[in-house]
């Protein structure tokens, strides 16, 4: 079965939009963010309570804040964060992984950031997207 993505991006600090529709079996949900002194990023999705996406907390991966459904499937598309890329790679994409995902960035001088990515996954149907 053929999974295809509509993916919608909205970083609420720039007004900035963006779509895109393929076919995948692994994605990546973009977030920049200023580049300097990044000391943990986080992504989360609400519906998972407490437990994150992914958490990377002074260059390492903290897997007992991780939801169970996300071991093993996520990891950042740059672990140095040159140019302040934060962006995730979400492997093995499954229906299950819709959902509004949440980037936030704490940095060693200035107060936490967040941006807001929506991940809508369609199952087996050839749609045309317009923007």
């Amino acid at each position: 079965t053929d999974f295809y993505l509509s993916l919608f991006h909205f970083q609420s600090s720039q007004n900035y939009f963006r779509g895109c529709f393929l076919s995948i079996s692994n994605v990546t949900l973009t977030c920049r963010a200023p580049s300097n002194n990044i000391i943990v990023v986080e992504w989360s999705r609400a519906d998972l309570g407490k437990e994150c996406v992914l958490m990377y907390r002074d260059e390492l991966f903290v897997p007992d804040e991780q939801h169970p459904s996300f071991k093993n499937r996520v990891d950042l598309q740059d672990r140095q964060m040159k140019d302040g890329d934060v962006s995730l790679i979400l492997k093995n994409v499954m229906i299950s992984d819709t959902g509004t995902y949440e980037c936030r960035i704490f940095r060693k001088t200035n107060p936490s950031r967040s941006f807001l990515v929506l991940l809508l996954l369609l199952l087996g149907v050839n749609l045309e997207l317009i923007l």
